[in-house]
């Protein structure tokens, strides 16, 4: 069986998964990136905070993939939300990158003590409208400030990236996002590499299925309908992460996971609050 692509609000299509560059930097990192690429991953996940565009950008070149086989996100940091700033920072993105657009460019955190994410939104919707980028969306937003981007624009954001793992599940904020037409990608989607990676529920599904507890995870983001965005640095983790279709979750499987859900679930040094700052 093969993976659902997704379908953005706008038509773009993303593929099931992605893959996350959060740290990776430098010639090593563009050599891990570049392998992430040549394995199959064709959307990768940046970030002006990561502070490695520029790395995404060689990746791609020293992978030899077409750049048109190659879906490229990045993210507008907090302090960057004034409109000309904003699109400004979206041009100096092309070129560090050395890429002629963008295919998604999301809002990285409402930063709302600064209150300036409408102007933000606004800015990115003029970068589409010059075809810098291809699709537009935020991350780690709220119903109340994606229902405000779209009171003062009209425009629905294409995604929005959240934390979510079996221990962060976020049904509340999944149900918000596809009832807006939004779709959800996760970031840590493997829960930072936690505790949930030794869970005996998940243990137990992964033993049945002949498969790894993060190959069951994905699997699970996947069918919610969720993109997941894991980060991996070697070859084999990089292709066991992928290698999603060639097994399902059974009903049981979903509420067995569904019931790992905790109060205290989400990641503690990645509390959105932190975005505040930047």
């Amino acid at each position: 069986m093969s993976l659902a692509t997704l379908t953005l609000n706008d038509g773009v299509v993303l593929p099931a998964i992605g893959f996350g560059t959060y740290r990776l930097k430098g010639g090593e990192g563009a050599d891990t990136i570049a392998r992430a690429i040549i394995t199959g991953y064709r959307l990768l996940d940046s970030a002006f905070n990561y502070e490695n565009e520029g790395t995404v950008g060689a990746a791609i070149r020293r992978a030899g993939v077409p750049r048109d086989e190659v879906l490229v996100a990045s993210k507008l940091p907090g302090r960057h939300h004034a409109y000309d700033a904003a699109l400004a920072t979206v041009e100096e993105l092309l070129f560090r990158t050395g890429l002629d657009h963008l295919d998604l460019y999301l809002i990285h955190w409402p930063n709302p003590r600064q209150g300036l994410f409408v102007e933000a939104w606004q800015a990115l919707i003029e970068a589409r409208r010059r075809g810098l980028v291809r699709s537009i969306g935020v991350c780690n937003f709220l119903p109340a400030h994606l229902d405000r981007l779209v009171e003062a624009t009209g425009v629905t954001p294409a995604v929005n990236q959240i934390e979510l793992h079996p221990y962060f599940p976020q049904d509340a904020q999944r149900a918000a996002d596809r009832a807006r037409g939004i779709v959800t990608q996760a970031w840590s989607p493997l829960g930072r590499a936690s505790t949930v990676l030794h869970d005996p529920v998940l243990e137990t599904i992964a033993r049945r299925l002949g498969r790894s507890i993060p190959q069951v995870i994905l699997r699970w983001h996947v069918q919610l309908g969720v993109q997941p965005l894991p980060k991996a640095s070697s070859p084999e983790r990089q292709a066991d992460n992928l290698d999603l279709s060639g097994f399902e979750l059974t009903d049981d499987d979903m509420a067995a996971i569904a019931g790992l859900a905790r109060p205290d679930g989400r990641i503690k040094d990645q509390d959105p609050a932190r975005y505040e700052e930047f």
